[in-house]
């Protein structure tokens, strides 16, 4: 691929946020109690997670969500900015909330309470829709889509602006998956990631024919679904690739999935091989299970490289 090519940014729309760990036992039922310990705190938010692993990879980043003027919001900018993640465009609005997340670390998995900001209109400036308006990809989520505003356009017209520009589109989504009234944010789609549960919410059964005709009667390239420690399923519209996971010890799940899309990001912009992009990916994601945190993920690309190396023994599949 050409230098001008790789050198393309890639645009994460979404939340950040910072998460406080906390580690208990067992996981209480209601009117029940449980002891926990408090961990640190991480600057997270899925979508943030997914632009730090991917500026972290060495691919170009921008980051645009929607935050109050407070220290915490400053904090969270200026921990992105580390990690080489630009915020230039960022959106702010005095009445938001500020954003906060509690993660408790329970028996190898995680639950996650996630402090409502609301869902305001993000109007995009001209500066910020005229970045936008270049080649690259953009990673969102379908909630953050329906807020997305500028130029007169609003949600799935915007997006289609933005595609007509040559700016693919990757959604992640996660544990919801899609409903029908998604489809007309999802149209022309470059990539929908999703896990097993959004899956499953999203087509039922994996029927293979099935999924490969919704995909090209919605112009959607690649879906791919994640299997967790067991790997990745990727639909390319004919067939299906599947790639499987590493056996790895398990610290922290939170921010895994995330690690995969940003990693995925940034492998398929730098070659158009779905196949090796998505085992650089789940080596990725692998590793960052490893490290407590929801920026566990982030790496450089010799550090993922290596992983692969020293872990080529502990292959699922």
């Amino acid at each position: 691929m050409a230098d001008a090519e790789r050198s393309l940014t890639a645009f994460f729309i979404g939340d950040v946020a910072l998460d406080d760990y906390y580690t208990a036992e067992r996981w209480p039922g209601l009117a029940d109690k449980a002891y926990i310990r408090e961990n640190k705190s991480y600057v997270g938010g899925m979508i943030a997670n997914a632009a730090s692993v991917h500026a972290g990879l060495g691919g170009p980043t921008e980051f645009i969500s929607l935050l109050n003027h407070s220290p915490l919001s400053r904090r969270l900018c200026d921990e992105l900015n580390r990690v080489g993640v630009a915020t230039t465009h960022m959106l702010h609005d005095a009445d938001v909330p500020n954003s906060h997340n509690m993660i408790f670390l329970v028996g190898g998995e995680h639950v996650v309470l996630i402090g409502d900001t609301g869902e305001p209109p993000m109007v995009l400036p001209a500066p910020a829709l005229e970045a936008l308006r270049k080649p690259g990809y953009l990673y969102i989520t379908t909630a953050r889509a329906k807020r997305l505003r500028g130029d007169g356009l609003a949600g799935a017209e915007l997006l289609a602006d933005l595609r007509a520009h040559g700016r693919k589109l990757v959604f992640d989504l996660d544990v919801h998956g899609f409903q029908p009234v998604d489809l007309e944010y999802l149209e022309g789609a470059d990539i929908l990631i999703m896990n097993e549960i959004g899956f499953g919410l999203s087509f039922g059964t994996p029927d293979l024919a099935a999924i490969n005709a919704w995909m090209r009667e919605h112009g959607v390239r690649i879906v791919i679904r994640t299997l967790a420690a067991s790997g990745a399923e990727a639909y390319d519209g004919t067939g299906m690739i599947k790639v499987p996971g590493y056996e790895v010890p398990v610290v922290d799940v939170t921010g895994a999935g995330d690690t995969f899309g940003g990693a995925l990001v940034y492998a398929i912009g730098r070659s158009q091989d779905l196949q090796s992009a998505m085992e650089f990916a789940i080596a990725a994601a692998s590793r960052a299970v490893t490290i407590e945190g929801p920026q566990g993920g982030v790496a450089t690309a010799e550090v993922v490289e290596q992983f692969r190396k020293d872990h080529a023994a502990s292959r699922r599949g």
